[in-house]
């Protein structure tokens, strides 16, 4: 009997009509468009508008595309796994509020939270139970609603992040396409560097921590940066190394969208051209889950069957990681 292997058969994204431009930043906040743009590479960024509006209402359209795309019957999906640093609420898991609005009666889901990392966490996940052969079709969605947690007086992080998020259908293969291997990490002497200060357990909200501004996201850039690009770097050429792969065998690098810079060096480590790099950061800044589906959906119609795909990230926590796969159909 062939090995089962979990295969992307499908993916979609969505994001936000509204667009929140550098300019507009501008007078928000001390900052310009030239500074942004050589430090970050990012133009604009979408914005999830709209009392009651959360994550969830990112993931539901896209999760409903990929069901359209995929001709899969609501009924027919197994499990549901929503990789979110921005739930809809603490409790219950988005990915409930996404199955119940899509009619996945007879799925389980459940929330993975690894900031920007989320969505290589959910999606070597899901591949298990593909594996295991006891799924067969499993959606796993990355998306996030950024723009509840920034402090737009912050220029530290309000020029970063955006609102978007996509979902990928996972089904079994024994052609010895999808998911190849994984290498997932992550280091909590980090988290000073990159948290929320108050809203979980440890410090409730409260007058004082709302106050304080302390549910937004705080991040000490520079040290962000240096751990980032050392992480993605690597860990994509360890995956390479330990797979025999050089940068010829790679078709395209499909990394986290935090910063052009890191992009790069990634990129260079792993000796890829830039046009072997999937890059959509001008248009939606970082959608932290929702960067690596969203550059999947953009760049579909460009994938052909049995390219080889290294999908690399990097998220607060410290988290990282590197996905090692090969690509299961041809454009349609």
């Amino acid at each position: 009997m062939s090995k089962i292997t979990a295969a992307i058969t499908g993916v979609s994204g969505y994001v936000p009509d509204y667009v929140l431009t550098n300019k507009e930043l501008e007078t928000m906040v001390e900052t310009n468009d030239e500074w942004i743009t050589s430090r970050t590479g990012i133009k604009e960024r979408r914005i999830l508008k709209g009392e009651g509006q959360g994550t969830s209402h990112i993931a539901v359209p896209a999760v409903r595309e990929l069901l359209k795309k995929t001709n899969t019957k609501p009924e027919e999906v197994d499990l549901l796994i929503c990789a979110t640093t921005t739930p809809d609420m603490v409790f219950p898991a988005t990915a409930n509020l996404i199955t119940a609005e899509v009619g996945a009666v007879n799925a389980f889901g459940y929330d993975l939270q690894a900031a920007c990392s989320g969505f290589l966490y959910a999606l070597a996940t899901g591949s298990k139970f593909i594996e295991s052969g006891q799924y067969k079709k499993v959606v796993v969605v990355g998306a996030d609603k950024m723009s509840s947690i920034i402090d737009y007086t912050d220029r530290a992080t309000c020029i970063i992040f955006g609102d978007g998020g996509g979902a990928v259908m996972l089904e079994p293969n024994t052609e010895g396409l999808g998911i190849l291997d994984s290498i997932l990490k992550s280091d909590g002497t980090g988290a000073p560097f990159l948290h929320m200060k108050a809203g979980g357990s440890r410090k409730p909200a409260t007058i004082e921590t709302v106050q304080a501004r302390e549910h937004f996201a705080y991040q000490e850039g520079q040290q962000v940066f240096k751990f980032a690009v050392k992480g993605m770097a690597d860990v994509s050429a360890e995956i390479m190394e330990r797979n025999q792969l050089t940068g010829e065998d790679v078709a395209w690098l499909v990394p986290h969208q935090a910063n052009k810079r890191i992009i790069e060096a990634t990129a260079n480590r792993m000796g890829l051209d830039n046009d072997k790099v999937m890059l959509n950061i001008h248009k939606y800044g970082n959608t932290t889950s929702g960067t690596i589906p969203l550059c999947l959906w953009e760049y579909e119609s460009q994938l052909k069957k049995g390219d080889t795909l290294i999908l690399a990230a990097f998220g607060g926590g410290f988290t990282w990681g590197a996905i090692y796969l090969k690509w299961a159909y041809d454009p349609k």
